[in-house]
């Protein structure tokens, strides 16, 4: 191969996967790439989601990078402007957020094979020169509403819960929550006690545990920050816990999910007054299929007088209500929409072109996939960051991420020592993906028939099916025979050799 090669690698989005593999890069002493994003801030969907009472449901100690440990965590489960907070701080002390272009949308990018660089486009009009190209714009970006017959005529007010209405006063009005699953479970105990009514509907009920959060206690930070290595040893268990209690769940352990099971029954029991509401909210899928949601004051927020589960389904909104399949009208004055985000297609809008004039949306026209959700072949020097099948439903999307820093930062040394571009084997990516949609199907995800784990057709193009360790034990190092490395020598030579002499008889 050629020397060594100066490059430019463009990320796109600056939440914890743009600024994660940013920090490893400067790390690893490449200081030439920016990140673009389109906002004016950093912070991914930890600075878009700020209802009341948002916080994630991976503990805290797990929810930071292990190269930027936080050990000053307010709480065992952290509310959203602590995240936000430690993802600022973290940008500003390794250096960043000078590398961010705020208010820069990306709209997409063409690889060209003569030079082996992206041509990167924004919003702005903008062409950037990229040798690497990273998108890490995550999978939950884009908030969906449904559509429903009369949305339009409605006159209170309406909004997502992922752009909450800050302004908005809550204080003896009746208010609709379209939606009970991980966000609403959040912001419906903070809301519910202003309210004149509450009105929840509910789809489907979720299997719910207890959170069992607290604050941190003095004692606790003092250890984490001054003894030797037990920060690392908390977030070690922490790990392992989750693998080995919530991996068997997601595998339909027998053992497991009668366990889980009965963990959220008796919560249930012991937290919901009401027998009949009691039953409506016992769960008509196998536990695991969908998130395990946990809370520690939903349940208790049902049993007040002003709150009403309804399980009738949204039929059509008229000026003033919501009304049910059923035909009920229900008055109210506002509306939140609970009902998560447009997980496929991934990338959606974004015009990714590859080699020869090839289309990502074209070739995931029947479900994204990629290899270890990194790279796709025919799109040369491309990454992704938490792309399909990397999502988790037991342990902390930052691990995945760690892992997958790794793999494209041995990726960039390979451009780095003088390759042109590598590009993933067809067939290596062929055999991984038959394999874990063959994984997938013996999940606790396969026994519904809808979730945001799937696309239209039925296909998991989320989630992982196995261990973060077996992630982690097959990302740690780039396995050069896995891709088509090509050097700007060999792209010349095929580009000069004459064409080969057509056979006897063979068509003109």
């Amino acid at each position: 191969m050629a020397g060594p090669r100066h490059l430019r690698t463009v990320i796109v989005g600056s939440g914890f996967g743009g600024i994660g593999l940013g920090i490893r890069l400067r790390q690893s002493g490449w200081t030439d790439f920016i990140i673009l994003e389109k906002e004016h801030s950093l912070g991914g969907t930890w600075r878009d989601n700020t209802y009341p009472g948002a916080a994630c449901d991976v503990p805290s100690m797990s929810y930071c990078f292990s190269f930027a440990q936080k050990t000053d965590w307010s709480r065992k489960w952290a509310p959203q402007w602590e995240i936000q907070a430690y993802m600022e701080d973290i940008a500003h002390s390794f250096g960043i957020v000078p590398h961010i272009r705020f208010g820069t949308e990306f709209t997409g990018a063409r690889f060209d094979a003569a030079s082996g660089t992206w041509e990167v486009h924004t919003r702005q009009g903008e062409s950037l020169r990229a040798d690497a190209l990273v998108v890490g714009i995550g999978q939950l970006h884009y908030p969906y509403i449904p559509k429903i017959e009369g949305q339009e005529l409605f006159r209170g007010v309406q909004f997502h819960s992922a752009r909450w209405n800050h302004e908005y006063d809550f204080r003896g009005k009746r208010v609709a929550v379209i939606g009970n699953a991980a966000s609403a479970i959040q912001f419906i105990p903070q809301i519910a006690p202003l309210t004149e009514r509450l009105y929840i509907f509910q789809r489907s009920a979720n299997w719910m545990i207890p959170r069992g959060d607290r604050p941190y206690r003095k004692w606790e930070h003092w250890a984490f920050a001054h003894v030797p290595g037990l920060a690392k040893l908390y977030r070690a268990r922490l790990w392992a816990t989750l693998e080995l209690f919530l991996l068997p769940v997601i595998q339909q352990k027998p053992w497991a999910m009668r366990y889980y099971k009965r963990i959220a029954l008796e919560y249930l029991e012991t937290t919901v007054r009401d027998p009949e509401l009691r039953r409506k909210l016992v769960p008509d899928y196998p536990v695991g299929a969908k998130r395990i949601l946990i809370s520690d004051d939903y349940y208790q927020a049902l049993n007040l007088p002003q709150v009403r589960l309804v399980t009738d389904g949204v039929a059509r909104f008229s000026e003033h209500a919501v009304v049910t399949k059923a035909g009920e009208e229900l008055e109210v004055d506002a509306v939140i929409f609970a009902t998560g985000f447009r997980t496929n297609p991934f990338l959606a809008g974004l015009r990714i072109e590859g080699l020869e004039g090839r289309l990502l949306e074209n070739d995931w026209a029947e479900g994204a996939r990629a290899y270890y959700g990194i790279t796709v072949p025919g799109y040369p020097n491309f990454f992704m960051l938490y792309g399909p099948n990397t999502n988790l439903g037991h342990n902390s999307i930052l691990f995945m991420l760690e892992c997958q820093f790794q793999y494209i930062l041995e990726a960039l040394r390979v451009l780095e020592e003088g390759a042109l571009y590598l590009d993933v084997r067809p067939d290596v990516f062929e055999a991984f993906n038959q394999e874990i949609q063959v994984a997938l199907q013996g999940t606790a995800w396969a026994r519904v028939d809808r979730s945001w784990y799937k696309d239209e057709a039925g296909r998991i193009t989320n989630n992982w099916p196995y261990s973060t360790f077996w992630y982690w034990w097959k990302t740690r190092h780039l396995d050069r025979s896995d891709y088509r490395i090509v050097t700007a020598q060999e792209l010349e030579v095929r580009e000069t050799e004459p064409a080969l002499p057509l056979a006897a008889g063979a068509a003109r």
